[in-house]
């Protein structure tokens, strides 16, 4: 499902990044650590960051709307966030000894997410997401996971089955097969997880009814599938709410990504609280991090004098002072003024850009909320994985593609039609975008 040349579409003749490329493809397959940093001929390495602006080492400067896949909201170089990296380098970069960042970074979490009475801090969102199905399971004693068909929760392999399956192995729409997202995935792994149609209401309450008894937890992202902007509908979440209430299954909100829609997260500006949240990006300041939270009750697994019924984590770097420091500081900057700002200037973006696509006669739709945006080049709108696949299968990839490759030589760095803001950016830094994307978007309906 991934378009051509996935990830940043390097602008050629490039010299100083080819060298270096040419150095990386000894040592490293295909020259990278990341498949989204992969391109072709070779990606353009970063080398400073200033605000919402990257330089690479060829000296080409350009917009981010990036922002390392949504998690820099503070963009890159945020003073407070590098001074307090730097002081506490300086003091203390990891012990097994515990620091007070832990705690405060905590009680933020657990004053400002509803659905968050305690934390656990982890190292990543794929392993937030390994960790919270121990908890499920722990917790109900069932064992089944059920995930949305096209849904993303890291690269763990039960929860990443079903992400990009092939239309030859989906199965009946109404009642998706698990399908393996990598080779080598063991079939038991398989026959673990329950797949659920997205936003089909009635299909996936009678999944739900049925398998009950072996369900631990439904896990998703409340605000979009990671493939584009399809978006869970509200009455299709409280149906979730409702259903797992009933049958003892606890609900699971990955707000990895969307917890930058808003003061309260995904969940409080959709007034739907789970059982239980992961969390990543945006609460590291930057820094490599993981959460894991829920109500007192549910994360009570966690719980020392349980004993050897509790749940067992632990980490070398789990809760290491410096990502709780900047996760602390960049959390604290994102006041309700601060999201309300980023609030105002998404929605700029997002009339800018349909207005683009509407004076210029490009088939598609502008989608997203907050400081998430994505124009989305395909005529109909996309409800659910499926949708999306046959959008694909339609050329959207590789319109989209194009229109990366055109933007990038306007000084925007994009990806897959996406816009995440950041709280440097300017009103200046927004018309900048939307006059650059006029003009790739008018050249690419020459070519």
């Amino acid at each position: 499902m991934n378009a051509p040349d996935a990830g940043f579409v390097a602008i050629e003749r490039n010299p100083v990044s080819a060298a270096i490329f040419e150095r990386a493809r000894r040592v490293m397959p295909s020259g990278c650590t990341r498949d989204l940093a992969a391109a072709k001929p070779h990606p353009q390495y970063a080398v400073s960051g200033d605000g919402c602006w990257l330089t690479d080492v060829d000296g080409n400067r350009v917009m981010d709307w990036v922002n390392n896949f949504t998690a820099l909201i503070h963009g890159h170089n945020k003073r407070e966030i590098v001074e307090v990296i730097a002081s506490q380098a300086s003091q203390l970069m990891s012990a097994i000894l515990p620091t007070e960042w832990e705690v405060k970074l905590a009680e933020l979490i657990c004053a400002r997410i509803p659905g968050v009475e305690r934390v656990r801090f982890m190292n990543s969102g794929t392993e937030a997401n390994q960790v919270v199905t121990k908890v499920a399971r722990a917790y109900t004693g069932r064992t089944k996971i059920a995930k949305m068909e096209g849904g993303y929760h890291g690269q763990y392999d039960l929860l990443e089955a079903s992400f990009q399956p092939k239309p030859g192995l989906w199965g009946d729409a109404r009642r998706p097969v698990p399908v393996a997202h990598n080779p080598g995935t063991p079939q038991s792994l398989l026959d673990e997880l329950v797949v659920l149609p997205l936003n089909d209401i009635e299909s996936s309450r009678e999944i739900l009814r049925a398998r009950a008894p072996e369900l631990a937890a439904v896990i998703l992202d409340p605000f979009r599938l990671q493939l584009g902007m399809v978006e869970p509908e509200p009455a299709y979440l409280r149906m979730l709410r409702e259903e797992t209430t009933k049958l003892g299954i606890l609900l699971i909100f990955d707000e990895v990504m969307c917890l930058r829609v808003g003061y309260h997260g995904a969940q409080g500006m959709l007034g739907v609280t789970p059982d239980l949240t992961t969390m990543g990006k945006i609460i590291g300041g930057g820094l490599p991090i993981g959460g894991l939270g829920g109500s007192a009750q549910v994360m009570s697994v966690f719980d020392l004098d349980r004993g050897d019924d509790r749940v067992k984590h632990s980490g070398t770097y789990t809760a290491n002072p410096m990502s709780m420091a900047a996760g602390y500081i960049g959390m604290s900057l994102l006041t309700r003024e601060a999201f309300a700002r980023l609030d105002t200037q998404g929605e700029r973006v997002r009339l800018g850009l349909e207005k683009i696509r509407r004076d210029l006669g490009i088939e598609g739709y502008v989608a997203g909320a907050a400081s998430l945006s994505a124009l989305m080049m395909t005529p109909t709108v996309i409800n659910n994985y499926r949708d999306l696949a046959a959008a694909v299968a339609g050329g959207m990839a590789e319109r989209m593609g194009v229109a990366q490759r055109l933007l990038l030589e306007e000084g925007l760095l994009t990806m897959r039609g996406g816009f995440v803001g950041s709280t440097p950016m300017t009103d200046d830094d927004i018309e900048f975008t939307l006059s650059g994307t006029r003009r790739a978007l008018t050249r690419m309906k020459t070519l």
